[in-house]
């Protein structure tokens, strides 16, 4: 019998799509890929030469289980410089990517039953990692009108007795759009701790990203390199959390994971420390695309009522189209060679929305845009 916590984790739809994808890529299919949240381009060469030279040097073994003292303080000068918050390196906890930082967060914070608050449409996999550690999220409907954002007192009708903690994502996956400071200050003052998912810090556009940490110390906050420094495959993520949690996050990652890997810490280093001329040119380019593509989308009538400011998505409603948008996703893959996310992948309040990524070159958009006004055409 396979476990109830592994049979109630439900597939991640965007994988569905790009499997099937690389299923019609091996036929000798043309695809175009907007479905994947990840970086087109390269690390940055300070990265790979960082990756080397620890190589070189020996740097192989087993690191502190918080992960090294350098790479700690370097992330607490980056949160200091960036946002003017005092971070110690002993509130940093580095991990192989964010997604481990995540469960080590909700093991440690929730208790079987406990309610963890997220907004709807969010992540798609913010309600696997509350529900593999027996938590049950609680989603908030968040709309379009108000650039998906949350209102604190929607937030206030769905909290309780059981609620623990609220997840906020800004700027957000799939929406790409950025939570006002003053949503987050208010955010801030209920009495639950604030999980914020920071990982798209960094890629804005237009006006100012913040910190949870900004507005209180009673949060967690979940952060890494993968999009940033276009570090997907490298697996060096980090968590910052109050210190009373730190020594139970550190126990749970001794057990579960023992160290984030030796050699990427090193390139975490110099990312932080030396990639802003490559970050601000993919952010240039990653802008560029953006432009394009709300545009284009919305002469070809998909709605976008609020331009995405962050990340690499554009969230636009297809429900002139198709309501179904599992349906409508598979559809364009199969008629227009076009890979998107369905909506309803991030919650019942993205469905009849595309998710589109822009992290693909401009050319391969601009012509997969235009296969899929071709197939709105036949439609």
């Amino acid at each position: 019998m396979i476990a109830g916590r592994a049979r109630g984790i439900r597939p991640f739809l965007v994988m569905d799509v790009l499997e099937k994808a690389h299923a019609m890529e091996k036929q000798g299919i043309d695809v175009i890929h907007l479905e994947v949240g990840e970086p087109d381009f390269d690390a940055p060469q300070c990265v790979k030469d960082a990756v080397c030279s620890a190589l070189q040097k020996g740097e192989t073994h087993y690191t502190h289980s918080l992960g090294r003292l350098d790479l700690r303080e370097a992330i607490g000068r980056h949160y200091s410089d960036r946002y003017g918050v005092s971070v110690s390196p002993e509130q940093v906890v580095v991990t192989s990517g964010t997604s481990p930082a995540m469960l080590l967060i909700f093991a440690a914070l929730v208790e079987r039953g406990d309610e963890v608050i997220i907004s709807d449409p969010h992540y798609s996999c913010y309600p696997s990692f509350i529900r593999f550690v027996d938590g049950i999220p609680i989603t908030v409907p968040v709309h379009e009108e108000d650039g998906f954002q949350f209102r604190p007192e929607a937030i206030k009708r769905k909290a309780g007795k059981k609620t623990r903690a609220i997840v906020i994502n800004s700027p957000s996956n799939p929406t790409g759009n950025l939570l006002s400071g003053d949503r987050m200050q208010e955010i801030a003052q209920f009495p639950y701790y604030v999980v914020s998912d920071e990982i798209y810090h960094g890629l804005v556009y237009e006006g100012q990203e913040h910190s949870i940490l900004e507005f209180t110390d009673n949060a967690f906050v979940l952060n890494g390199f993968s999009k940033l420094y276009a570090m997907t495959g490298l697996r060096l993520g980090y968590l910052i959390a109050p210190r009373p949690f730190v020594r139970p996050i550190q126990i749970l990652q001794q057990n579960l994971l023992i160290s984030a890997n030796s050699v990427i810490q090193a390139a975490g280093i110099a990312a932080l420390e030396l990639a802003g001329e490559d970050v601000a040119r993919m952010r240039s380019t990653y802008d560029e695309r953006r432009r394009y593509m709300v545009r284009r989308l919305k002469e070809l009538g998909f709605g976008i009522s609020v331009e995405p400011a962050g990340a690499f998505y554009v969230f636009a409603s297809a429900k002139h189209v198709l309501n179904d948008s599992y349906r409508l996703a598979f559809d364009i893959l199969e008629k227009c060679r076009v890979g998107v996310a369905p909506g309803i992948d991030f919650g019942q309040n993205g469905e009849g929305y595309l998710r589109f990524s822009y992290a693909n070159s401009i050319d391969n958009i601009v012509e997969a845009l235009n296969r899929i006004e071709s197939y709105l055409r036949c439609t």
